[in-house]
């Protein structure tokens, strides 16, 4: 990794870190503060992405022989599928225990004898997010 691109990713981080809590914090006593605290979020992070994409295709990384674009494509295409496993399994989990868990504290809030069958079901819910963790350590477990 060039030291041009060890500058762009730490600036990149920095901006990423400081800028939005910066406009957050300016903005504090202006209505509609979150809206550009979320613009300004928004905007670093696709131009984060379209700078490290730049980057990522620019420079020698075309000239590499076919055996090792090809076993380099294969273990790229395994970290992706072992990322997305994780991360939308994850995001359903989320989804599932923000639907159970208000659901169950709502019941429970009315009678609290019915704790334990509310926390069976908060419990499959997470219960998503492990099984996507599992099988994202089995497609890495096979690079």
């Amino acid at each position: 990794m060039t030291l041009a691109v060890k500058i762009t990713l730490a600036l990149a981080l920095i901006l990423g870190i400081v800028v939005p809590f910066g406009t957050y914090a300016a903005g504090e006593k202006t209505r509609g503060r979150y809206k550009v605290a979320l613009g300004v979020n928004v905007f670093l992070f696709f131009g984060t992405l379209l700078v490290l994409t730049f980057l990522m295709f620019s420079g020698t990384a075309f000239a590499e022989t076919a055996e090792t674009a090809a076993a380099s494509s294969a273990a790229g295409w395994g970290y992706l599928a072992a990322a997305l496993s994780t991360g939308m399994s994850c995001i359903g989990g989320g989804i599932a225990v923000s639907a159970a868990a208000s659901a169950a504290l709502g019941a429970i809030s009315e009678d609290g004898s019915i704790l334990g069958k509310s926390l069976i079901f908060v419990g499959l819910a997470e219960g998503v997010c492990l099984y996507g963790l599992i099988i994202s350590f089995m497609i890495l477990g096979q690079l």
